[in-house]
């Protein structure tokens, strides 16, 4: 049965040490398996001690169970200790990524983001060569880990954050920019059960959304931004104001661009919600500025193909998809019958 409580997890522990006696051969892994379940279980100070058996009978892998001693270590106090083990680490340079994660996200867990982000940056720099179309399993997550860390930090996407894209979005439904936003990340790390209950839900509806776009045809989309959102977007890109005189202008052209794409008999339109941060990941993955209005179409077509489209026009008696609160028939709507 799988391991649920720290009894459980001891008890497992106990079950691969007994193993780990009658098959020495294979002692390494069965060892580090059970200061997994150790460490799971609250026990940091056995876990640490099986480490130290396991790096004094020269494993196969020295600098990765090195990284798991300093990640332990630092879990129940001994920081000083574990930041030593970390600095000999990235001296060593190891050629296995395992290490280099371990120590990145033990840097990232107790808020070290500028080390963090260095160690992975060593990782990635040592381990990959720009251009390559081919990333190995175990470096991609290193790729990921620098993204999450960079977004952290407010940096803007590089040539490794773009790869770090490419690869996850071929696998996945949410982009890594949504999956690593800050807010969804403290809202993760909360230990408030309402804040995780909240966020579990989103993730839901988000997979929700997903599913319901690929189940329809390919909506065509228009952005909309709220009053804010554009009045934070025009501030940073004044550029754009051509593109948004005013906010009651842009609510007036979605509607107006919908109407003329509905009588041309284009099906399946929609609006898309925008929001800034989204809207500067986008152009940072596209490598190009936010103050480029030729991005705005693009970004509405990748909102719209995650699924985040809401239909125009609204259902009959529906409230005005500008958000005003009022049925779209005495809002947008005017002498349309929604």
């Amino acid at each position: 049965m799988r391991p649920d409580t720290p009894a459980d997890h001891i008890a497992e522990a106990e079950r691969l040490l007994r193993t780990a006696t009658r098959y020495p051969e294979d002692d390494e892994p069965l060892l580090l398996r059970a200061a997994a379940h150790l460490e799971l279980a609250g026990a940091r100070e056995r876990a640490s001690t099986l480490y130290d058996r396991l790096v004094t009978s020269g494993p196969e892998r020295p600098l990765l169970v090195k990284a798991l001693q300093a990640a332990n270590l630092w879990e129940y106090g001994h920081e000083a200790e574990a930041r030593a083990l970390i600095a000999g680490i990235r001296t060593a340079a190891p050629a296995d990524a395992a290490p280099w994660e371990i120590i990145a996200e033990a840097l990232e867990s107790h808020d070290e983001l500028e080390a963090s982000h260095d160690c992975f940056t060593a990782a990635i720099t040592l381990l990959l060569t720009p251009g390559d179309d081919e990333i190995p399993y175990d470096t991609q997550s290193l790729l990921t880990g620098r993204h999450r860390v960079r977004r952290l930090l407010g940096r803007p996407h590089d040539e490794w954050d773009a790869l770090a894209d490419k690869g996850h979005t071929a696998r996945a439904a949410i982009s890594l920019d949504e999956l690593h936003d800050p807010k969804r990340l403290w809202t993760l790390g909360s230990e408030n059960p309402a804040e995780l209950r909240a966020e579990i839900a989103r993730l839901r509806s988000e997979l929700g959304s997903y599913r319901s776009a690929l189940s329809r045809p390919f909506p065509v989309a228009v952005l909309h931004w709220t009053e804010p959102e554009l009045s934070e977007l025009l501030a940073s890109y004044p550029e754009l104001e051509s593109e948004y005189p005013t906010h009651a202008a842009h609510l007036t052209d979605i509607e107006a661009s919908l109407r003329d794409l509905a009588s041309t008999g284009t099906a399946n339109l929609g609006t898309v919600p925008a929001t800034v941060p989204s809207y500067e990941a986008f152009a940072a993955s596209e490598q190009s500025s936010p103050a480029n209005a030729d991005l705005l179409p693009q970004y509405a077509t990748t909102l719209a193909a995650r699924g985040r489209a809401t239909a125009w026009p609204p259902a009959k008696g529906s409230d005005c998809w500008c958000g005003s609160g009022t049925a779209y028939r005495n809002c947008h709507g005017g002498s349309i019958s929604a």
